[in-house]
């Protein structure tokens, strides 16, 4: 996907779930099944995973260079990453530390989903800025699947949000 494409999915994505989370009914937004999040809870952990994403394409190129250092390999493609991303969450990977979501009150029921529309937007303006080129140069880390080119982070953060939304939905229908 070019730069274009990533930004339009990643905001058709991002909108249909926060529009999802908003038509939900404030008893159906803090349901859950043992050991399963709320929707609420759903919502927070994409906050959690898009902010800093979002925060980090922000940064001068020097920081991830610094800190991360470059790729050193060719981008994976998007469906490559996703069968990778796959394949750790069946050898029993998971949300962890930061990205844990705490107890949602009802209250966050329309400041979440803004929330997610927010720091996409943020993203997608860092997107816009950034050369096809860099996307395939620049690393972050991340905590299942180790470091990610740029253009590799937006392919895992579409798909992240999607994953979420059918777990979403599949929980409030059982």
């Amino acid at each position: 996907m070019n730069k274009q494409e990533l930004i339009n999915q990643l905001q058709i994505h991002h909108q249909q779930f926060a529009d999802y989370i908003e038509t939900l009914s404030t008893s159906d937004f803090i349901k859950s099944l043992p050991g399963k999040w709320t929707p609420g809870q759903q919502t927070d952990h994409i906050v959690k995973s898009v902010s800093p994403v979002a925060m980090a394409f922000g940064l001068p190129k020097i920081a991830p260079k610094l800190l991360f250092g470059k790729s050193t390999r060719k981008s994976k493609s998007y469906d490559e990453l996703i069968d990778k991303y796959k394949l750790k969450l069946l050898q029993g990977g998971k949300a962890s530390g930061k990205f844990v979501p705490k107890e949602i009150p009802t209250g966050e029921k329309f400041i979440l989903p803004k929330a997610v529309i927010h720091y996409i937007n943020t993203l997608c303006k860092h997107v816009e800025k950034t050369s096809e080129d860099d996307l395939d140069t620049y690393v972050l880390p991340h905590p299942l699947l180790g470091k990610l080119t740029f253009r590799e982070m937006v392919y895992f953060t579409i798909y992240h949000v999607q994953h979420h939304h059918e777990i979403t939905k599949r929980d409030l229908t059982m």
